[in-house]
């Protein structure tokens, strides 16, 4: 017998005593009488992502309350806030760019992302910027997403814009 036969054999059986399995409480004959009942159970089919739920999923890291770096980061707040509801208006396929740009996945796996997705600030003088940086970083390793510090919301989406549309795969964006 050849590898490939082999291979397919082992599958079998593993697939037999799982079904066997699902026999032994009369799970098998309810999954095949009531297909479409039990499909999600089985089977992920991820949702179109919202602008709320994006916020939601990402964790916004501020610096110390008082600080002129924070007062710096809840100007860029809203700007991202108000990007995600423009990029919802703009249809799901940019709030799935905007997902794949911080974390490498177009869609929330059905157990969730670990680490939780973040969302952090470039200020002057983080990793050696001696200027302000213009376009948002991401490092999917840590599904975090680095903000610059912009204060207009069209210079704001105009770099972000520029960054989804010139970055492509995984590491550093």
């Amino acid at each position: 017998m050849n590898s490939t036969n082999t291979l397919v054999c082992c599958q079998f059986l593993r697939f037999y005593r799982f079904c066997e399995g699902l026999k032994t409480l009369g799970v098998l004959e309810k999954i095949q009488k009531y297909p479409d009942r039990f499909r999600p159970l089985f089977c992920y089919e991820p949702s179109a992502l919202t602008a709320d739920q994006l916020d939601d999923l990402f964790t916004i890291h501020l610096s110390s309350e008082g600080s002129n770096k924070r007062v710096a980061e809840e100007v860029v707040i809203p700007f991202w806030r108000d990007y995600l509801q423009d990029a919802e208006e703009e249809g799901p396929s940019k709030l799935q760019k905007i997902l794949a740009f911080a974390t490498g996945a177009s869609v929330v796996p059905p157990i969730g992302f670990s680490p939780s997705p973040s969302v952090e600030f470039i200020h002057k003088g983080d990793d050696d910027f001696s200027s302000t940086p213009l376009f948002p970083m991401a490092n999917t390793c840590i599904n975090c997403i680095k903000l610059p510090l912009h204060v207009s919301y069209q210079l704001f989406k105009e770099k972000f814009d520029f960054a989804l549309g010139n970055t492509y795969g995984f590491g550093r964006a």
